[in-house]
């Protein structure tokens, strides 16, 4: 095959044939170009970094790093919720804690005979004061519907701090009210036995002169028990002149009870005693003329008929 190609010129028309091998070799040039001008360009991007070679064992190990990152996120949200859900149990735990310290402060208060006004275990404690610097007023009761995990924390914190001091308060308050019913003095120091002898002036069973009794004689069976009237603190256990075995206790604020004549000693010096407990036995030691407990009441040293403290009624708690 070939082409003729016809050129106008000076000398007349002209022609030029064109061969079939010399169309091949101008095709597979222009076919070959492209090709040659694409690869110049290709390695002209490499060597200036314009292009960057992705090796697929660079891209297995991006893919292994994604799945590996994608599996931390997984186990950090799942370390989340746990921990979620035990700091929700905790804080429920903390509310029936809470909730168990009203229901005890309210049956103490209903037992205990005093103000329930002053101890409302059904109130939130009631507090304020200013806003620290750069704060804003919050309006509360958008707060409460929004309030976040560590916000309930909070409350709870606040409210077992309240009860803990209003239980603390209402103790001393009931210590105070027992110790007063136990520093009380009343009732006899025998449960059996009868009165020998009273307060005041007498005749001294020794010579039958008269004389001065600073106390009160409970006669009875030597060994008999004999109790405290008060609560109080052992100042004295031990033989004294005319009292034979001796046992004095001070109950405060000046007040002091002895008991004389006896066998035996239950306490020592230094021990404190509630009423009713039983101190010594019943005996007949020292200026004595049978098993008796010689029983005396001093205010501020100075003795005081024991007869109406005997008489009176005990205090209820």
């Amino acid at each position: 095959m070939s082409i003729t190609i016809l050129k106008r010129s000076s000398h007349g028309m002209q022609s030029v044939k064109l061969r079939s091998r010399y169309l091949y070799s101008f095709g597979m040039f222009l076919v070959v170009l492209p090709l040659i001008a694409a690869y110049w360009g290709y390695n002209y991007a490499l060597s200036s970094k314009k292009i960057i070679v992705v090796q697929a064992e660079t891209i297995n190990q991006w893919q292994q790093e994604l799945q590996n990152q994608k599996q931390e996120i997984d186990n950090a949200k799942l370390a989340s919720e746990q921990k979620l859900n035990a700091m929700t149990a905790r804080l429920a735990m903390l509310q029936a804690h809470v909730r168990r310290l009203d229901v005890a402060g309210e049956r103490i208060l209903s037992i205990s005979g005093i103000d329930a006004k002053e101890f409302n275990f059904k109130q939130s404690p009631a507090l304020g004061g200013p806003n620290s610097q750069g704060t804003k007023n919050l309006n509360i009761n958008k707060a409460k519907s929004s309030l976040s995990i560590n916000d309930s924390f909070a409350n709870v914190e606040l409210l077992l701090e309240s009860r803990e001091q209003q239980m603390m308060v209402l103790e001393s308050l009931l210590m105070d009210k027992h110790m007063g019913v136990e520093r009380f003095i009343s009732g006899r120091p025998t449960r059996a036995g009868w009165l020998s002898s009273f307060y005041g002036k007498r005749i001294d069973p020794f010579n039958g002169k008269p004389a001065w009794h600073g106390g009160i004689d409970f006669a009875g069976t030597e060994g008999d028990f004999v109790y405290s009237t008060a609560a109080g603190v052992v100042t004295w256990v031990g033989n004294r002149s005319g009292y034979g075995l001796l046992i004095e206790i001070s109950h405060g604020d000046g007040l002091v009870t002895r008991y004389g004549h006896n066998k035996s000693a239950q306490v020592k010096a230094g021990d404190v005693v509630s009423k009713g407990q039983a101190i010594s036995t019943m005996g007949n030691s020292g200026r004595s003329t049978g098993a008796h407990v010689h029983y005396e009441i001093l205010i501020n040293g100075r003795a005081k008929d024991p007869l109406k403290y005997v008489n009176r009624k005990a205090k209820k708690s």
